[in-house]
């Protein structure tokens, strides 16, 4: 059933017979009192209206994005490409295939569109800004965002001659900031100021050099789906764990996020490859930083377990622009302690548990280094990657002491030990097995 919400519904019924918002209710409830209560004022909306003769919709009906609907199919919608995103070749148990997918947007909203197998490889042929008409797509819900997906069926038209769309201009999710405990899985864009208190190996892995798609050893060699047997080249992640004394949460840093945090290019990183034990020394030096990582909450389904995927980060936050968070949250905290001392809430910031100002900007920026720390400006990206097979990333156990401690008492024995230091999106958690079960 078409997911349309009641008023919606009421507001559709009214413009097209001129009943009154009371007319309306009252059938509403007659319908709900006849039916014995079998069914939701929704659904009883739904009947009034086909009593009506009212179409809620048309099918087929070019849609504006605003009004489009989870359970909607065979749906036409215009829009402008805002953001696109790399094409992606996957493999489960029951099924392979590929799968892309971009935003769209027109006047009145945004939308993810998701392509399937042989519809995927449309990405490679259009660009931001190009206007697409999508014909016989269907609505699925991801995590409470609406997906307009296209089957083998569905008509993927771009730049139609005569149509031009006045999108709005496109604004990534702001990332809110939470402490690690507050995370939830369906976060889209969450930020974090925490510890580094474990380091992994970084997980090398075989792509095809020509599509970067993931490819596998063969009899003859590494073989590609699209181009055949080639020389493979590598992909990488690295994962760690943070902390911020709240509780403790597994990071997920693909290529680009890696390198930003390892600071280092390509060519350093596939170093470690060939020789992991060059790896120690960086792992060691990477315990005890505080850094600020924003991304998307991800629900590991076979560790059962919440993940943070990166997708930015700050290896030097500003000390000064910390503290007035800090500040803010006391504030926060104090107006909503009725029973509670203003004066002694407020000096948590200076006297507290908090430290005073000094010892937070010395503990933000990574101690009393005499160099000054270099800020990297890093542009945000949203990153649609996928999540790592098992045999791409291994499982490391980690050990439950350094986990299990308070923040700052990591902090401390890490960076005593540490001495002086010197000092960046999907597929969005979908079902494939269930999406491949509904194109099928």
């Amino acid at each position: 059933m078409i997911n349309m919400p009641l008023e919606q519904i009421k507001s559709r019924i009214s413009e097209k017979t001129g009943l009154s918002d009371e007319e309306l209710d009252d059938k509403i409830k007659a319908k709900l009192k006849q039916l014995s209560g079998l069914i939701s004022e929704q659904g009883a909306a739904h009947i009034i209206a086909n009593e009506l003769g009212v179409k809620l919709f048309e099918i087929g009906e070019k849609l504006q994005i605003k009004n489009v609907l989870t359970g909607m199919r065979n749906v036409d919608v215009v829009g402008k490409i805002l953001q696109k995103y790399e094409l992606r070749e996957f493999q489960t148990e029951k099924h392979s295939g590929k799968v892309s997918n971009m935003l769209i947007g027109d006047e009145t909203g945004v939308i993810r569109v998701v392509m399937w197998h042989k519809q995927a490889e449309n990405i490679n042929s259009v660009k931001e800004g190009d206007v697409v008409k999508i014909r016989g797509g269907y609505v699925r819900d991801n995590q409470g965002r609406k997906e307009i997906h296209l089957s083998e069926l569905s008509k993927f038209i771009i730049n139609p001659p005569g149509v031009e769309v006045e999108a709005k201009p496109y604004e990534r999710p702001v990332a809110v900031r939470k402490s690690i405990a507050d995370i939830k899985e369906d976060d889209a864009s969450v930020e974090i100021l925490a510890t580094i208190v474990q380091v992994f190996d970084i997980n090398f892995f075989e792509v095809c050099p020509q599509c970067s798609k993931r490819i596998r050893l063969g009899d003859q060699g590494f073989l590609c789906p699209t181009h055949s047997i080639v020389e493979p080249d590598y992909n990488y992640v690295l994962n760690l764990y943070l902390d911020d004394g709240s509780d403790n949460i597994r990071a997920v840093f693909w290529r680009q996020q890696a390198e930003q945090l390892l600071d280092m290019d390509k060519s350093k990183v596939m170093v470690f490859k060939d020789d992991p034990a060059k790896f120690e020394p960086i792992k060691t030096e990477l315990l005890g930083n505080i850094i600020l990582v924003s991304g998307r909450a991800n629900k590991n389904q076979n560790f059962d377990r919440i993940e943070l995927v990166a997708n930015k980060i700050d290896k030097s936050p500003d000390p000064d622009e910390e503290i007035k968070k800090l500040k803010q949250e006391a504030d926060k905290a104090v107006a909503q302690d009725e029973g509670g001392d203003e004066e002694q809430q407020k000096s948590k910031i200076s006297e507290g548990s908090y430290g005073t100002e000094e010892e937070i900007k010395q503990e933000v920026a990574g101690g009393d280094e005499e160099e000054e720390i270099k800020q990297e400006e890093v542009k945000a990206e949203e990153i649609k990657e996928e999540e790592p097979v098992e045999e791409e990333v291994k499982e490391e156990k980690i050990e439950e002491e350094p986990i299990k401690k308070k923040t700052k008492e990591k902090e401390d024995s890490l960076l005593a030990r540490q001495g002086s230091r010197e000092s960046q999106d999907d597929l969005e958690n979908l079902d494939l097995d269930k999406e491949l079960e509904d194109i099928e």
